[in-house]
């Protein structure tokens, strides 16, 4: 057997033992943070326009020096940008020239990121000024979900370089 045989490393392989594949971690997907440092850094996120994450970390570690926590790295702090919930809106609510973009959906919640969505790709200039007055949360996921035509998708990018989201 030649040591460039394929059959004789994968025989080499299926002998090794599994136990040495790394496990994922069993806090995969939450926060690790303590609960009232998360819970100040969600309040100082959700706001109309976001804050730059420099002065919303600057702001969690002076929260956190006085009550002796530890502080959260300007990692955690752009990881808590994206896990900002968007609000949901009522479709009855919503103004008509908004409404006319939701295609089959005429009760309801709806997610804001799907608002923002439908009226940058189907909506006329009511729609489209409704839109880019919504919050950063909508506008940011509405970027990052696939489905914006290319014209849509710039004119949104440019609202949020605008608004410095």
């Amino acid at each position: 057997m030649s040591e460039l045989s394929f059959a004789a490393s994968v025989a080499r392989a299926e002998r090794t033992p599994r136990w040495t594949a790394r496990r994922p971690r069993s806090d995969r997907g939450h926060s690790r943070l303590a609960a009232q440092v998360e819970a100040k850094l969600r309040a100082i996120l959700v706001s109309q326009d976001p804050p730059s994450a420099l002065s919303a970390w600057r702001e969690i570690g002076a929260y956190c020096r006085r009550r002796h926590l530890r502080t959260p790295s300007r990692a955690t702090v752009y990881n808590a940008m994206d896990r900002v919930e968007a609000p949901s809106y009522d479709a009855a609510d919503l103004p008509l020239a908004v409404q006319r973009c939701l295609h089959n959906v005429e009760t309801g919640l709806v997610p804001g990121h799907q608002v923002a969505m439908a009226a940058f790709n189907y909506g006329d200039t009511r729609a489209l000024s409704f839109a880019a007055g919504m919050p950063w949360p909508c506008l940011r996921r509405a970027a990052r979900t696939p489905g914006l035509r290319p014209k849509s998708l710039a004119l949104l990018r440019a609202i949020m370089v605008y608004r410095g989201i």
